[in-house]
């Protein structure tokens, strides 16, 4: 189930065209806290991407949270985010 979720998180960051996307499973982290109790997890996520460009760390982190808000917070109950932009 993990696997899946992390391909519908990629498949959904794709609107903003990375150029570099990586994304961790860090559920088994988290083990315990209520969130993950309901089989929600936890992820990290770094990407770059064009889109960031000119934008606050808080205007990138909306970005990708409006990517995956369906997801939330069923499925995902936090995210860690870096998100920059190519050099």
């Amino acid at each position: 189930m993990s696997h899946e979720r992390v391909n519908r998180i990629r498949e959904r960051l794709q609107k903003l065209q990375p150029v570099a996307l990586q994304i961790e499973d860090e559920s088994h982290l988290h083990a315990g806290h209520p969130g993950a109790r309901g089989g929600a997890g936890h992820y990290r996520v770094t990407i770059t991407a064009e889109a960031f460009r000119g934008k606050s760390p808080l205007a990138r982190h909306r970005l990708v949270y409006d990517c995956v808000d369906d997801m939330m917070p069923h499925e995902v109950h936090a995210l860690a985010i870096h998100a920059s932009v190519p050099e």
